[in-house]
Parts: C-alpha cells; structure tokens; sequence
C-alpha cells in the first residue's frame, strides 16, 4: 500500500531534532517551527508548513502534531483543509489555554529573554517527561532545549498563548484522526486528550503506557509502531 507522504510538527521548546527516533519507521518530512521577527501568530508557522509542502510538491498529506505542533497543525486546517488526508495528534489539546495558563506563557516569555535558556531544562523537563523516562532521554530533551534561540523559546510561548480554541475547526473535519497520549503526561493529561478525541468525527485514541508529554522522544519505537499500524489500517 502506497502511504501518502507524513508531515510531523515538533513541540515546544524542541525543533526537528524530536523526530529522530521515529525517522527510520516513519520517514517523515520534520520541518522546524520558527517564528523570526514576525507577530507571534501560530498562523505563521502554519502559512511557513503550507509553503514548504507547495515547495516540495505534496499536495496532500498525513498531518501530525506533538503539543505546539498540534497547535500548529490546528491552525493549519484553518487555512487549507483540503491539504490534509489525516491526523495525528501526540499530546496535545484543541482548547485555547486559560488565564492562568497565558500569563504563564507570558511571564515565561519575559525571563527567558532577560536571562536566556539556561535555566529552562530544569524548570519545564520535570513537568514534560515521565516518572521513569528512558536511559538518555532527559539528556537529549535537554541537549534540544538549550540549542534554541531564547527570542524563538519567547515568541513561541506568545503566540501558543494568543491561540484560539480550534474545536470548530476539527468538528468539521471528515478524515481520519490518531489521539495519542502518554499515559503519564501531566500538561494534557488522557482526559484532555479524549476530549480531543471526541471532537473529531473519525477519531481513534491510544495512550502510551508509563509516558508522559513527549511521547516521540520518550518511547520512539512505540509511537512509531503506533502511527504506521493506524496509517495502514485506514489507507493513508
């Protein structure tokens, strides 16, 4: 069966370098989330995604997403539907974050560009992995952190935090949709993630035993098992 071509949104505060492990089963196309000097709009990242695929030559293709890169992939289906023959939404949520949550991102946005990422890993990673992460992956998680651009960590946090609420959008949607989610992960929790689930029309949903928010970095082998099985029980 020919699988069309898989286009995996990385999460925050990561870059392309989390697909890594799924790269050989999955072979997917990983762009890098960067918003420059623009307005912190995830509609941007998601204009830039749009681009690389007329680029490329895809004119329709699977679309996943892990936390932010849902976000951005929600934003996406906003602007050109039509693109994308399904889903795949690792950890993440389709409602707009609430006060609390926006003056965090926020506030986060305001250190990091006054003190740089230093100090980063230690503060979100508890949060991100885990209980019993893998041999090498907080490593990794942190290598990843610290190799982002403090103004790129700041304008992400702006714009995830301007986002809207994108049930609208996914209820409309009739194509195929994998929710999947670490069983221990504290940011979108499994009932943030069935909720997910049960606003789109064709969902399946999976959890991921023993792994918290980064379920890609975190057990790789699993999620990729997970993705292919799905794509090639629904022909995309």
């Amino acid at each position: 069966m020919d699988l069309l071509p898989l286009v995996l949104l990385h999460a925050f505060p990561f870059d392309s370098r989390m697909w890594d492990g799924v790269r050989a089963a999955l072979d997917p196309v990983t762009p890098d989330l960067r918003g420059g000097d623009r307005e912190p709009d995830l509609g941007v990242l998601a204009d830039d995604v749009l681009r690389g695929l007329d680029r490329a030559g895809l004119d329709r293709v699977v679309l996943g997403g892990c936390s932010m890169g849902g976000y951005v992939a929600m934003a996406l289906l906003r602007r050109e539907p039509s693109r994308v023959a399904g889903l795949v939404f690792a950890d993440t949520r389709s409602t707009a974050d609430g006060d609390e949550a926006r003056a965090n991102r926020l506030a986060m946005a305001d250190r990091v560009l006054a003190e740089g990422v230093g100090w980063v890993p230690d503060a979100v990673l508890p949060g991100l992995v885990g209980p019993s992460p893998a041999e090498g992956v907080v490593e990794r998680a942190r290598e990843v952190i610290l190799g982002q651009p403090a103004a790129e960590v700041a304008w992400a946090q702006r714009a995830m935090a301007a986002r809207p609420d994108s049930g609208d959008v996914l209820a409309g949607l009739d194509v195929p949709a994998l929710v999947l989610v670490g069983s221990q992960d504290a940011p979108t929790p499994p009932a943030v993630a069935r909720e997910l689930a049960g606003v789109l029309r064709w969902a399946e949903y999976v959890e991921l035993a023993g792994v918290g928010h980064l379920t890609p970095l975190e057990a790789p082998e699993a999620f990729a098992a997970t993705v292919l099985d799905w794509r090639r029980r629904v022909g995309v």
